[in-house]
């Protein structure tokens, strides 16, 4: 498991405490980025930059002026930096406009509705405000809560699961507690109040997705680190290792000397910060924002935390390349389109069957959906591949390997380095 105490064994106590009070490195405009943490199925992302609507896939930055829709076939997730999420339900549109630090160094996120479903579990950080705006309503959370809001043509309903909110209405704030439900008549601006919950489709989903955040998240981390998300991806697709002389490592399964870090991701840009590198794997989110990646002889490329967050990794940080590694590099064409790159071997599922093979790194593995990863991978080791079940319910995010180009720009002379062979070689399930 990914546990706080692999950053405390890395970091010195200064740098520690400065961590902890440290505003993140791309928060100068008090502008902030949140990471899109799952898409399955049909979602679509406009991303503000004059391109319109795009197909979406995980770990997108999402920045102030995003708008996420999905269709009949598509959920997604938005995960924000204490690991609260916002979970996007089918035939949904939300916008994005403002993603802020106060002065007081607290986070204001606004959320709108504008038709459809969502699913907001907040976890409630000292002065951390987050309000969901829908119709004439707004949902303004400031302790941690649990709660559904579903917008339709007329009205819209909020049921709240844990905590208890305060909805503004034009008539004045109505109160709603754990437990509870509240109606709303768009059209007169009437609300009724219900002593229970009703349930709803998507309620297993996105309790799915809490047990599996729960699970493998490690809610001391806050302690060490003002950043929580990413955590339970890098828990559940990955494990610690330590390497004398070197430290404490952290590594992806399924992974053997010919992978790099950057063989599946893409070049996206960002306004206001240029193209940056969004890795298409489930755990890349932290790994190519904070510490650097190193290559050591016998084990293949591992990440080390350390140093300053940084929004967007316009150029990843690797140390030690082997020879004829060549690293990344940021486009340079003037297009702002989103630019693939796509060299990795491709995840094959087959119904509830999933073949899993060697420097895959997780590619492909619905998160939570497949036990006991580490020794799959050390299978994946021996015999170049390994044939598991998925958990019914289960799919794998969209929007990568799957034979359509989605308007993705090709990648393959602007991206990652070309896989390499080298002599040196350890599965990350043999790290513990």
């Amino acid at each position: 498991m990914f546990h706080s105490r692999f950053f405390h064994q890395l970091l010195p106590g200064a740098l520690v405490a400065a961590l902890l009070t440290a505003v993140p490195g791309w928060a100068d405009s008090e502008a902030r980025i949140v990471r899109l943490s799952d898409a399955q199925g049909d979602v679509q992302i406009d991303r503000n930059t004059g391109q319109g609507y795009e197909k979406a896939f995980l770990n997108l930055p999402i920045t102030q002026g995003v708008k996420i829709r999905t269709w009949e076939s598509g959920r997604a997730e938005l995960e924000f930096e204490d690991g609260s999420t916002l979970r996007v339900t089918p035939n949904t549109v939300i916008a994005v406009p403002e993603l802020s630090l106060r002065d007081s160094g607290a986070k204001f996120s606004e959320v709108h509705l504008e038709e459809g479903t969502v699913y907001i579990n907040f976890f409630g950080a000292a002065a951390d405000e987050f309000d969901v705006m829908f119709a004439r309503e707004k949902l303004v959370l400031k302790r941690a809560t649990h709660v559904r809001i579903a917008l339709g043509d007329a009205d819209a309903a909020v049921a709240v699961f844990k905590g208890e909110v305060e909805v503004v209405t034009p008539n004045g704030p109505v109160e709603v507690a754990k437990g509870h439900s509240a109606s709303f008549d768009l059209s007169g601006d009437k609300h009724s109040l219900a002593n229970n919950v009703d349930a709803d489709p998507n309620d297993s989903w996105d309790k799915q997705q809490g047990q599996y955040q729960q699970q493998y998240s490690d809610n001391s981390y806050s302690n060490y680190s003002p950043y929580a998300y990413g955590t339970s991806d890098l828990n559940y697709y990955g494990n610690c290792f330590s390497r004398p002389g070197y430290g404490m490592f952290w590594q992806p399964y399924f992974v053997g000397a010919g992978w790099d870090p950057w063989m599946d991701g893409a070049w996206a840009f960002s306004p206001g910060l240029g193209y940056g590198w969004v890795s298409a794997y489930p755990w890349g989110w932290t790994p190519y924002h904070y510490g650097s990646w190193t290559y050591l002889p016998l084990y293949g490329w591992v990440w080390q935390p350390g140093g300053a967050w940084v929004g967007s990794n316009a150029v990843p940080t690797s140390l030690g390349p082997p020879p004829g590694f060549a690293a990344p590099r940021v486009p340079s064409i003037s297009s702002q389109k989103l630019i693939r790159v796509d060299r990795g071997p491709q995840p094959i599922q087959n119904g509830n069957k999933l073949k899993i093979v060697g420097n895959s790194a997780g590619l492909g593995v619905p998160r939570g959906s497949v036990r006991g990863l580490a020794q799959l991978s050390e299978e994946v080791e021996q015999k170049g591949f390994a044939t598991t079940k998925v958990q019914a319910g289960s799919a794998a995010s969209s929007g990568w390997h799957g034979g359509t180009n989605y308007g993705f720009s090709s990648g393959g002379a602007q991206g990652a380095s070309s896989s390499h062979a080298s002599a040196g070689h350890a599965s990350a399930g043999g790290h513990h």
